[in-house]
Formats: C-alpha cells, structure tokens, sequence
C-alpha cells in the first residue's frame, strides 16, 4: 500500500465509497444527502491542507485521508483530520495506515496536537483505532448525533499531543 497525494483525477474512485458512507448517515455529521460536487469540495482540500489516498499496488485507491488545522487563528495550533476507508478494503489495516500517515504530516508541519471534533461513540472501531495510536476522549457530547439505527448518540471529542 501506498498512501499519496489526492488529486482531482481519484475522485471518480473515491466517490462511490464516499457516498456510501456518508449515505449510511452512521459515522460522518455530513448531510447524507451531499452530492458528488459538494461532497468533493467538502473532502479534496486545497493546500495547505492536504488530501491523500492509500492505493494498492494496481493503484486502486482503498482510502482516504484530509488533513487541516482544526481552527483559525489562535488555535492553529492544533492539527484535525477525517479518514474513509473503501468497505471493502476495511480490515485491511488501511485506516491505521491513514491514521498514522496524518499523525506524522501534522508533526512535520509542526502542529502540536490532534484533536478529532465529532467521532460518534458508537463507531467503537474507530474509538477504539484512534485509542490504540494514543488519542483519548476529553469529552462527550450527550445526544450529539442522530444514528439512523440507535438514535440519539454521543460524540466524542478525542486528542493526542504530537
């Protein structure tokens, strides 16, 4: 696996998963009825924040990752980052490659910490991901996200100093 650079040219590729996932309305507080243009101006970001996708050796893109600062101004500081991982390249260690990949970008572009805003707890596979590579809940926001199947459900918001 290769984790680069996205361009315009992997959107056709990530689309189908991306709509997928948003669609399912479990895992992501984007509308879940976003549609192809928004949803690539909502994911392929310009610099200096960045967009990457993990590809497999035929150059099937199985992931994808953006990374930005989490606020303006002041807070600046503090890296973000959201991960979609191909369903049918789950389980695969592709998110955890992702993960890492943003991890070491912030830290070479010298932000200090990573802080996820809205990581909905019942998503307990990637809870339990960010966990194991050293983020940790500050909090929960009671009720934060309506699940299509659960109902209303906390948001996490998670950190890890780099």
């Amino acid at each position: 696996m290769v984790i680069r650079e996205a361009t315009a040219e992997d959107w056709p590729a990530i689309w189908p998963f991306f709509q997928e996932i948003v669609a399912a309305g479990e895992t992501f507080t984007y509308p879940t009825d976003l549609g192809r243009d928004a949803g690539r101006g909502w994911w392929l970001l310009p610099s200096p924040n960045r967009t990457v996708v993990a590809v497999d050796d035929a150059g099937r893109v199985l992931g994808t990752a953006k990374m930005n600062n989490n606020q303006a101004g002041n807070g600046s500081h503090v890296a973000s980052a959201s991960y979609m991982v191909d369903p049918r390249h789950s389980g695969q260690g592709v998110g955890r490659a992702l993960c890492a990949y943003t991890l070491e970008w912030a830290r070479a572009a010298g932000f200090r910490a990573m802080q996820f805003n809205a990581v909905v707890e019942t998503n307990a596979h990637a809870v339990r991901l960010y966990e194991s590579l050293g983020f940790e809940v500050l909090g929960t926001v009671p009720e934060g996200f309506l699940h299509p199947a659960k109902g209303y459900v906390g948001l996490h918001v998670m950190y890890r100093a780099l």
